[in-house]
């Protein structure tokens, strides 16, 4: 077995009071206390909570470490359905979550894995989420098995990122995930993996562990592990998560990962029979220590600190002490102490995860060379004979001891049932093994590129904003080191971000600017399209680009191009009288070489060499092309490219065809005219080839575009064609040329050319070419010098080779020379507005800051980039960057009544989620009571107004149906006046009585009521309707959705909707964005319907759930005139609703508003009519009422009157009575007794509220 060490390359971590290693090591350093009260959230204190144990049920500690948003995660990113996400284990979305950042903190794309024997090693225990689910028997759903199994918390990994290594969940208790190490070290030291993901996780959403860990004594009242002090008296429950990636060391180091530490070995034990299944066995723990100590090949008395157990029990430290003493004491001089500490003082006990947490604890302390405190220690445990043993507890934050080198450091981990685990860690010895050789170290580029991408825009905004944070903290991060963590170490999703930048400085100001929405220089935003790449198009630039120092500063500070460029200088040394790079970078005193560029026998021969080196880096990028093609002298580097000949025939034919026309006579003429082909074949007719002439004097060079053209000849011919074009407005250009190439001026050169061209070999190309002479794509004919030959007179088509190019399905161009001369034509060939067009240099332009624009570009569209490749020629390290911004939403099992409420209905039959159950009550009154919160049900969170859980006008609709369909005994029901008199705002963290009364009227029908009843407040009545059921079918039974489609013109995107009613003060959660396609016209609107995924389970509990009802509803939202941002339209009143079938899954809204008056009114009336996908009616609503509110109206109703939420009071003038009243004035006190008695009977029952809420359940 191979016993190399094992290095820990990355980390991730979610501890109590820390979301990641970063803040866990800023946490240790300052001695923070991390526990806290237990959240209401998890459980009522107060209901668990006693200090006398000896009572059944109750636990000793109101405390515990606790993590935030455990019920919130980011489903889509992991490719998980929101329903399956409900019944998943938080442990398992935990460690999804962690296993994602570990390997990004490790700098290692998780897709480069897929397939590979990487294995998954975690340590779990609990699934106390299991117990949430048991609860209600609906809650089973196909996933609840694969959702809680504690060996899906792994294989859920190897799943997810198609690792093919073991994949195993281990469960000793506490020392489940330090047992895991060593399983995973053994993997990898067997070779059956190469990588570990290893970790462990534990949530504590349950009360009955901790009430069984107080009652077996295990608890420390005053929530606090106090290891090694006198007052141990028990340890405090937490939770959290860890997980490291392991990797050889060899392998680490060829793949330049950061190592934080090494395993050098490990070990695991059992007790065996002792004295109890749970006590310790201090004999079993020394013998664990000294065959992990043996295993590492160190001896014990190097170790300069221990992580320990430590819960902080009374007699379990004295016993883990004196073990830890008898071993360690080997080989130690005298007054050599070790330190001792444990992150159980800061956090808690993690259980599962407490020995992962001790082993991150110790790498980040051997990374940064500091030992943090072990806190809670003020007089030391008695028991522990101190003065016996060389073992001090780390008191203070110091350095680690500098006579040790390297430091060693051991972890260890002991669970309750016996199993006992050590594990040896080591600092890196040498770490100028990371940094790279020194000739790299020299060599750096003034510019950086840095990437980052995301699978949504928000998520890409967030992660903008955290580098920003990041570098602004972190300033002294080398630029170059943190755009190649950055590129090479993370997975490049759809959304993209390119910055090219110079500085950390300036990168940090240029993400600044870009969370602000500023435009940036530099900085390139897109997104990649489709799963496959986009196809790019080398485009090779010909004579007339060439400048003096072209690629001067590439050359300079890049290895790769350098050595292309060196390679063609070799190369062309017999063919050129100077050297290639003395004619391209002239020192001081040969700017003489500099005036040999401009003759066409070095012309040809540098373009080729600058352009080949250029095409040779890019290839070194990872850029590579789909179809190339060249313009003039640039398709020979192009055919070299794609193989048709090799880079020494190549520079043979470009270096001997520049000297055959260097030597034709000086003379000619080329010109440029902005004007047709036919036009110009029409001037030049007189002066080519026909009948009468012995040669041509003037033909066409090239055909750049639609109306671009070039002219070569003679140069008298050239200036009467000219001066002809010229007078009926043509536009000419005369190039700066030394021949008219391309024309019949060439010709004498041919056949020397064709004796040189026959002795190239010639190949297929093996890249898609387009040829400059045909147009088309190539194929045997451009392996024959014939090709070569005609090349040099027949005209450039590149209009034709550009458009065959981008129908070849190109829409990247990149130019492969010294300036863009070919992206301006080729715009002019191709549709307006296709393709990307990018330059590789740009006079005048920084070469670095050029080609890293172009390549930042390129990736924003979605180009592959090798970032290894772009950084192999420089020294980097991996550094500690932003990890994804995951997009959580709350995923949470519905735990009726908050799981353990403090009023329950046991004994009647729950009827429905928000109606609950009927009392049992005197009189002809239907009353039924329920307990509703901003969590229960869950989704009423989702439904927020000015930043407050409001209920909504659908639950209440929901209520009356549910209560109709009891009382009529049918599922078609009519709700009549419905008044909203009161806003019913739900408070956080508490549960809210609710009662609603039914009060029978005539002919079938009810009054209702709907009432609730704060936490020790007074009854307030929120809705007041009537319900009758409805006997007529509706007169229109289906409607012609098409026609209705056909209606409206403007599309709206829903993601606009929902952020427009964000602004308004509107925040609909998940659970109530059910609006799939959504339309507008004028005062009315259309939507398509979805029940969001999650609450499909719930659909059976329900008649018209409210959040699909809600959506529904928010269609009249397009309709209505624009507010105000601190203003929105709530409902108040419904006039009628008839509900005449339940809903499916989905459904299509129609919105009108039928007020007479829309522009500015305060109030509105609307319509809204709801309809199956085959447009058959559910539901009308007819006169829904809304009224303008505010956020201090709306607040206020908490405790205005009724009347501020009447839909309208209106006055009316009566005129003056007279002085005499009639006769018939005054009625007949019967009469009046039966006005007044609808009007008294609903006084009473406000008086009796009190008296009704609390009458006994039927």
């Amino acid at each position: 077995m191979n016993k190399e060490p094992i290095a820990i390359i990355g980390m991730g971590c979610r501890f109590p009071g820390a979301k990641n290693p970063e803040e866990f090591w800023e946490l240790l350093c300052n001695g923070i206390d991390a526990i806290t009260e237990v959240p209401a959230s998890r459980w009522d204190n107060e209901l668990f909570y006693d200090a006398d144990i000896s009572k059944p049920g109750k636990t000793n500690s109101r405390w515990g470490g606790f993590l935030e948003q455990v019920d919130r995660f980011d489903p889509n990113f992991f490719g998980i359905s929101p329903r399956e996400t409900q019944t998943m284990d938080p442990q398992q979305r935990l460690l999804l979550e962690l296993a994602w950042e570990a390997l990004e903190d490790a700098g290692q794309p998780p897709e480069e894995l897929a397939g590979t024997p990487t294995g998954v090693f975690m340590g779990v225990s609990s699934f106390d989420y299991y117990e949430l689910i048991a609860q209600n028997p609906s809650n089973f759903s196909t996933y609840t098995g694969t959702g809680n199994l504690n060996c899906i918390n792994a294989n859920r990994l190897s799943y997810f990122f198609d690792f093919h290594g073991p994949s195993m969940a281990i469960d000793t208790a506490c020392s489940s995930s330090l047992v895991a190490v060593h399983l995973a070290c053994q993997s990898l030291w067997s070779g059956e993996s190469s990588l570990a993901l290893v970790g462990g996780v534990h949530m504590v959403t349950s009360p009955w562990m901790s009430v069984a860990y107080a009652q077996g004594g295990f608890m420390a009242a005053d929530g606090r592990c106090k290891t090694f002090d006198a007052k141990a008296d028990g340890y405090v429950r937490s939770e959290g998560a860890g997980l490291v990636i392991l990797k050889p060391l060899s392998l680490a180091l060829a793949n330049r990962d950061r190592i934080y530490a090494l395993v050098k070995g490990s070990a695991v034990n059992q007790d065996g029979y002792s004295n109890g299944l749970t006590a310790p066995n201090p004999l079993a723990q020394e013998a664990v220590l000294r065959a992990a100590y043996k295993n590492a090949g160190v001896s014990p008395g190097q170790v300069q600190y221990i992580e320990a157990h430590g819960t902080g029990t009374k007699l379990g430290d004295p016993m883990e002490m004196k073990a830890l003493g008898a071993v360690l004491s080997v080989g130690r001089a005298p007054g050599d102490y070790c330190a001792v500490g444990s992150a159980k003082t800061n956090i808690g006990h993690l259980e599962a995860p407490a020995g992962i947490a001790g082993l991150i604890k110790v790498a980040l302390s051997l990374h940064y060379r500091q030992i943090p405190p072990s806190l809670n220690f003020t007089e030391p445990n008695p028991y522990i004979k101190f003065d016996e043993i060389p073992l001090r507890v780390q008191e203070t934050l110091t350095p680690w001891p500098e006579k040790s080198m390297p430091a060693y450091a051991g972890v260890s981990s002991f669970g309750f049932g016996g199993t006992n685990s050590h594990v040896v860690l080591a600092e890196v010895e040498n770490k100028e093994l990371l940094i790279g050789n020194t000739e790299e170290k020299r060599l750096e580029r003034p510019v950086n590129l840095l990437t980052l991408s995301a699978k949504t825009e928000e998520a890409l905004e967030q992660l903008v904003t955290g580098y920003e944070h990041h570098l602004k903290k972190h300033s002294e991060l080398a630029i170059g080191d943190v755009c190649y963590t950055a590129n090479v170490g993370r997975t490049h999703f759809k959304y993209r971000l390119a910055v090219v930048t110079k500085s950390t400085e300036q990168l940090q100001e240029q993400l600044k600017a870009t969370a602000e929405r500023e435009e940036t220089p530099g900085v390139f935003k897109g997104q990649k399209i489709g799963r496959k790449r986009p196809k790019v198009a080398f485009l090779f630039t010909g004579q007339g680009s060439q400048y003096v120092n072209m690629g001067r500063q590439l050359y300079e500070s890049q290895p790769t191009f350098r050595q292309g460029l060196d390679q063609c200088d070799e190369i062309l040394r017999p063919y050129l009288e100077h050297s290639l790079l003395e004619v391209l970078y002239p020192q001081e005193a040969q700017n003489s070489s500099s005036s040999l560029l401009d003759q066409t026998a070095y012309t040809q021969p540098a373009l080729f060499a600058i352009e080949y080196a250029l095409a040779k880096l890019w290839f070194s990028w990872g850029i590579k092309p789909n179809v190339v093609m060249g313009h003039s002298v640039g398709e020979y580097v192009a055919a070299c490219i794609a193989g048709v000949f090799s880079l020494e025939d190549g520079l043979k034919l470009i270096a001997m065809r520049g000297r055959l026309m260097q030597q034709l006579p000086a003379g000619g003429k080329m010109v440029s005219l902005l004007a047709s082909e036919e036009r110009v074949k029409k001037a030049i007719a007189d002066y080519s080839s026909q009948e009468g002439l012995e040669k041509s004097a003037v033909s066409i060079a090239a055909i750049n575009g639609p109306e671009s053209i070039v002219i070569s000849g003679e140069s008298e011919a050239i200036a009467s064609i000219c001066s002809k074009l010229e007078v009926m407005g043509v536009k000419t250009k005369q190039l700066q040329v030394s021949h008219a190439f391309h024309s019949p001026l060439m010709e004498p050169m041919l056949a020397k050319f064709e004796t040189i061209a026959k002795q190239v070999t010639y190949n297929k190309p093996r890249i898609k070419l387009i040829s400059n002479v045909t147009g088309k794509l190539v194929g045997d004919e451009i392996t024959s010098a014939e090709y070569w030959v005609n090349h040099v007179q027949q005209p450039v088509s590149f209009a034709q080779s550009l458009k065959n190019t981008y129908q070849e399905g190109c829409k990247l161009f990149l130019e492969i020379g010294p300036k863009p001369i070919l992206l301006g034509m080729g715009r002019q060939c191709v549709p307006e507005d296709v393709g990307v067009w990018l330059p590789s240099l740009r006079p005048g332009v920084d070469e670095w800051q050029q080609m890293l624009s172009s390549l930042g570009q390129l990736y924003v569209k979605g180009a592959k980039i090798d970032w290894s490749g772009f950084d192999s020629d420089y020294s980097r390290q991996k550094v500690a960057l932003p990890t994804y911004p995951f997009q959580r939403e709350r995923y949470w099992i519905e735990t009726n009544n908050n799981f353990w409420p403090k009023q329950q209905f046991s004994k009647g039959e729950n009827l429905h989620p928000l109606l609950g159950q009927k009392l049992n009550c005197a009189g002809e009154q239907q009353i039924f009571a329920s307990q509703i919160g901003e969590k229960s049900p869950n989704y009423l969170s989702h439904h927020r107004v000015f930043n407050q859980a409001l209920f909504p006008t659908t639950g209440y609709l929901e209520i009356a149906i549910a209560a109709g369909n009891h009382q009529l005994k049918t599922p078609q029901i009519v709700i009549e006046d419905l008044t909203i008199g009161r806003g019913w705002i739900l408070p956080a963290g508490e549960l809210t009585n609710a009662q609603t009364i039914l009060t029978p009227t005539d002919n079938q029908s009810y009054k209702f009521q709907i009432f609730s009843q704060p936490e020790q407040q007074e009854w307030r009545l929120h809705t007041t309707g009537k319900i009758r059921k409805e006997s007529t079918p509706p007169t229109q039974t289906k409607i012609d959705l098409e026609k209705y489609k056909s209606e409206f013109n403007q599309a709206i995107e829903v993601k606009q909707h929902y952020q427009k009613c964000q602004q308004v003060g509107i925040d609909y959660g998940n659970s109530f964005q059910g609006i799939q396609e959504l339309w507008s016209g004028t005062n009315q609107a259309l939507a398509y319907i979805k029940l969001p995924e999650e609450l499909i389970t719930q659909t059976r509990d329900y008649n018209f759930h409210p959040a699909l009802l809600d959506a529904a509803l928010q269609v009249i939202f397009q309709a209505l005139p624009a507010t105000d941002s601190d203003q929105t339209y709530l409902p108040v009143g419904i006039e009628e609703f008839k509900l005449y079938k339940n809903p499916g899954l989905s459904l299509w809204a129609y919105a009108s508003v039928t007020s007479p008056e829309v522009k500015t009114p305060e109030s509105l009336t609307t319509l809204v009519t709801i309809v199956t996908p085959s447009g058959e009616i559910i539901a009308n609503l007819k006169g829904l009422q809304l009224k303008l509110a505010t956020k201090q109206t709306l607040l206020g109703t908490e405790t205005e009157s009724i009347e501020n939420w009447l839909y309208e009071v209106e006055w009316r003038s009566q005129g003056i009575l007279g002085k005499l009243l009639p006769p018939d004035f005054l009625r007949p006190p019967v009469e009046i007794a039966q006005k007044l008695a609808p009007t008294l009977t609903e006084l009473v029952t406000q008086v009796d509220q009190k008296r009704t809420g609390s009458m006994k359940q039927a």
